[in-house]
């Protein structure tokens, strides 16, 4: 570490780059099940967004392992480098006042603890799917149920391994209940006011 020389002292600051684009930097983290919903609300989300002129990048658990987390595997070990790393850029978007919308199935507390300790938890937004597991089994669109269910892939979440629920969400939505526009309308309601760039007293008293 000796020969590294960060120059983060000379970078634009995160609060000039958050006045360029005119909005905060967030991470809204979509926890859930394999067929929850959560990418299919994060690209709907992503949409609603950029129509409000809000620059924001989707992070999903199956592209990052085609790029950045290509040689992770799924064991402890890596799966847990795998969400290390995701954090990581995660955090780095913000700074760049870009709210990125992370879907990762993140099965665990602590996974997710280490996340938002990563990114800070003043921008970080856990947003649980809580579809039930028959529904998402229904859903199979990966076909990976089937597989788990035939012993093909090993300590799969909801079948031969264990998810653990968020003790205390920004936002709980069950896409087996509610509309995809229904649940972007509540993600807006509790997203928008986050990302709002305050004015500084200066500016107010001109």
């Amino acid at each position: 570490m000796e020969n590294i020389h960060p120059i983060f002292d000379r970078m634009e600051s995160r609060a000039e780059k958050e006045r360029q684009l005119g909005h905060r930097g967030a991470v809204v983290w979509f926890t859930g099940l394999s067929g929850s919903g959560k990418s299919t609300l994060a690209i709907a989300l992503e949409r609603a967004l950029s129509a409000r002129g809000i620059l924001c990048r989707i992070l999903d658990g199956d592209n990052v392992r085609c790029g950045i987390n290509a040689g992770l595997g799924f064991s402890e070990a890596d799966r847990r480098e795998n969400i290390r790393r995701v954090a990581e850029v995660c955090r780095l978007f913000v700074d760049t006042g870009v709210v990125v919308l992370a879907c990762f199935v993140s099965p665990t507390r602590e996974l997710r603890q280490m996340a938002a300790e990563i990114v800070g938890p003043g921008d970080f937004l856990e947003v649980y799917v809580s579809t039930p597991l028959a529904e998402c089994e229904r859903r199979d669109v990966k076909g990976l149920y089937a597989k788990a269910r035939r012993g093909e892939i090993r300590d799969f979440t909801g079948i031969s391994a264990p998810f653990e629920e968020p003790d205390a969400p920004a936002l709980r939505l069950d896409t087996s209940g509610r509309s995809v526009d229904g649940c972007v309308d509540r993600l807006l309601e509790r997203l928008l006011p986050a990302i709002e760039l305050k004015k500084d007293t200066e500016t107010e008293q001109q």
